[in-house]
Protein backbone atom coordinates (compact mmCIF):
# COMPACT_ATOMS: atom_id res chain seq x y z
CA UNK A 1 0.00 0.00 0.00
CA UNK A 2 2.93 2.09 0.82
CA UNK A 3 3.95 1.82 -2.94
CA UNK A 4 0.87 2.74 -4.04
CA UNK A 5 0.99 5.93 -2.32
CA UNK A 6 4.28 6.58 -3.50
CA UNK A 7 3.29 6.14 -7.29
CA UNK A 8 0.34 8.46 -6.49
CA UNK A 9 2.88 11.23 -5.01
CA UNK A 10 4.89 11.14 -7.77
CA UNK A 11 2.34 10.90 -10.57
CA UNK A 12 1.05 14.08 -8.60
CA UNK A 13 4.29 16.35 -8.94
CA UNK A 14 4.93 15.49 -12.21
CA UNK A 15 1.31 16.33 -13.36
CA UNK A 16 1.77 19.77 -11.48
CA UNK A 17 5.28 20.18 -12.99
CA UNK A 18 3.18 19.92 -16.69
CA UNK A 19 0.44 21.97 -15.20
CA UNK A 20 -2.13 19.66 -14.63
CA UNK A 21 -3.63 21.33 -11.54
CA UNK A 22 -6.59 19.08 -11.21
CA UNK A 23 -5.05 15.43 -12.03
CA UNK A 24 -2.36 16.83 -9.52
CA UNK A 25 -4.96 17.64 -6.88
CA UNK A 26 -6.71 14.34 -7.11
CA UNK A 27 -3.62 12.20 -7.13
CA UNK A 28 -2.18 14.26 -4.30
CA UNK A 29 -5.93 13.40 -2.44
CA UNK A 30 -5.77 10.01 -2.94
CA UNK A 31 -1.94 9.45 -1.79
CA UNK A 32 -3.12 10.87 1.16
CA UNK A 33 -5.75 9.13 1.73
CA UNK A 34 -3.79 5.73 1.28
CA UNK A 35 -1.14 7.22 3.24
CA UNK A 36 -3.61 7.56 6.52
CA UNK A 37 -5.11 4.03 5.70
CA UNK A 38 -1.31 2.40 5.54
CA UNK A 39 -0.75 4.25 9.13
CA UNK A 40 -4.02 3.03 10.32
CA UNK A 41 -3.08 -0.90 9.16
CA UNK A 42 0.24 -0.50 10.46
CA UNK A 43 -0.60 0.55 13.93
CA UNK A 44 -3.37 -2.18 13.93
CA UNK A 45 -0.55 -4.64 12.74
CA UNK A 46 1.69 -3.98 15.60
CA UNK A 47 -0.84 -3.37 18.49
CA UNK A 48 -2.57 -7.28 16.95
CA UNK A 49 0.62 -8.58 17.09
CA UNK A 50 2.02 -7.71 20.15
CA UNK A 51 -0.98 -9.86 21.93
CA UNK A 52 -0.15 -12.86 20.57
CA UNK A 53 1.45 -15.97 22.43
CA UNK A 54 4.03 -18.38 21.14
CA UNK A 55 3.64 -21.34 22.82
Amino acid sequence: MLRWTIIFLIVAIVAAIFGFGGIAASAAGIAKILFFIFIVLFLLSIIGGGFRRTD
